[in-house]
């Protein structure tokens, strides 16, 4: 069963209110979080299953003062399947495939020569004759 939950909460800056959304997103049975309402300190969640009273609890310790405004059921929207039916054969002469939209402009990047091959390079080191302490590469 989805619902959808309002809870209100005491928020002062945008700090709080980033910190309510991430512990009510990462509650269990979460699907989305929103701020909602004319200061923003309305968050309502939408999810299968959420324990209402665990979430809020948590935002009143994590965040501050919480209140459960209202829990709801959520019905799936009817979709007009005969719509749907009667556009799948037709294509209008101003639509553009979805594919095409997304496409970058810019052709892939194309190189023709062959990988190079590794091949070690041999280092020889020498004595400098003048200090024989010293190496030169």
């Amino acid at each position: 069963m989805k619902q959808k939950i309002v809870i209100k909460v005491q928020v002062v800056c945008d700090k709080c209110r980033t910190k309510a959304l991430k512990i009510a997103a990462a509650a269990d049975g979460v699907a989305s979080v929103a701020l909602e309402g004319p200061e923003r300190d309305q968050v309502v969640v939408i999810g299968n299953e959420v324990d209402v009273s665990c979430l809020t609890n948590s935002l009143r310790k994590k965040v501050g003062h919480a209140s459960i405004v209202s829990v709801e059921e959520v019905k799936p929207k009817p979709k007009p399947e005969e719509k749907k039916k009667e556009d799948d054969g037709k294509k209008k002469d101003g639509d553009k495939d979805k594919k095409d939209e997304n496409k970058c402009p810019c052709p892939p990047p194309m190189c023709t020569c062959p990988p190079p091959c590794y091949q070690p390079q041999l280092v020889f080191y020498d004595r400098d004759p003048y200090n024989p302490t010293c190496t030169i590469m």
